[in-house]
């Protein structure tokens, strides 16, 4: 069995900025509930975020980005930063827990403490451009993370593999023509950020899917275009923003996945962290919002993390 640290924080449960809102706390409580209900909750090395110190942050993001969202966090109430992303009084640290779980991450898969690592943190992070906060996220937690592995840890190349339903503008924004960092990502398109398919950078690897998309025609574009990719790229470690918002049960988004074909994924990333990169692999949480299907698929790819 693989050594998988499981890293969170209660901070990031008491985000919420209404019921209404999609991307609630109930996220954390699922996915926490499924692994102890299945028996395997025990299986993993717990460990507690840290906060995101502004040194680590602005290795990504400017200055004045962290201001102005400290300065928009309320003592009272909900402020909304767009009209999807929203910040009550304890939204503030919980995006310090977020970014600083993925730090965390970094150093102890780096101190060889653990084989891998999961973040179960929310507010997500891969729609967060340098000086934007937009798409439910602040931070931009797996660029936070990657940074902090390439310039503390002496790392220079670095893969980042993003499943989720949306594309991760934000993540690309903060690594376009980055040569030290290749990004392989599906997404759905035309869909929410609407980008992802103009102009991408030689380091860039977008391939969007049409709505409908299930997992066959998925497996398919990984094996033919991600993974010759990732291989001669040879990253010395593989971040993963790991969204599973395209589920089939999942409303937000029309692509057709199954718990399978997220542990399939997961399979080919750990066979290439293994080739490649001594089997490190930080995988943060990004999208997700059907509970049970949120659960299960999480599961299914921390099952694989572990090698339970």
């Amino acid at each position: 069995m693989t050594s998988t640290a499981f890293i969170t924080h209660r901070d990031c449960h008491l985000h919420d900025v209404g019921s209404y809102h999609p991307e609630s706390p109930e996220r954390l409580s699922a996915i926490s509930d499924h692994l102890i209900a299945q028996g395997i909750d025990h299986y993993f090395v717990h460990y507690e975020a840290p906060l995101a110190t502004f040194e680590q942050l602005m290795r990504v993001h400017s200055a004045a980005h962290l201001e102005h969202l400290k300065r928009s966090s309320p003592d009272l109430g909900v402020v909304h930063i767009d009209p999807d992303t929203a910040m009550n009084p304890h939204t503030w640290h919980a995006a310090l827990r977020a970014a600083g779980a993925g730090v965390m991450a970094v150093d102890l898969v780096m101190a060889g403490e653990v084989q891998n690592a999961f973040c179960a943190v929310r507010p997500p992070g891969h729609h967060a451009e340098r000086s934007n906060a937009m798409g439910f996220c602040f931070f931009n937690n797996i660029a936070v993370a990657a940074k902090h592995a390439l310039k503390v840890h002496g790392l220079t190349r670095v893969a980042i593999v993003d499943f989720d339903v949306h594309h991760g503008n934000g993540t690309e924004e903060c690594f376009r023509n980055d040569m030290q960092v290749l990004m392989v990502s599906t997404f759905q398109h035309p869909f929410y950020p609407y980008s992802g398919t103009e102009h991408p950078a030689p380091n860039m690897v977008n391939i969007p899917l049409p709505g409908g998309t299930g997992g066959d025609e998925f497996c398919q574009v990984v094996t033919d275009i991600w993974l010759p990719r990732l291989r001669e790229f040879k990253p010395e470690m593989i971040f993963i923003s790991a969204g599973f918002d395209a589920h089939y049960e999942d409303d937000l988004g029309g692509l057709k996945l199954l718990e399978k074909d997220f542990a399939w994924v997961t399979e080919q990333i750990k066979q290439i962290a293994d080739e490649t990169a001594q089997g490190r692999i930080v995988s943060i949480l990004e999208g997700g919002y059907v509970l049970s299907a949120l659960a299960r698929s999480v599961s299914a790819h921390i099952k694989v993390l572990a090698s339970i």
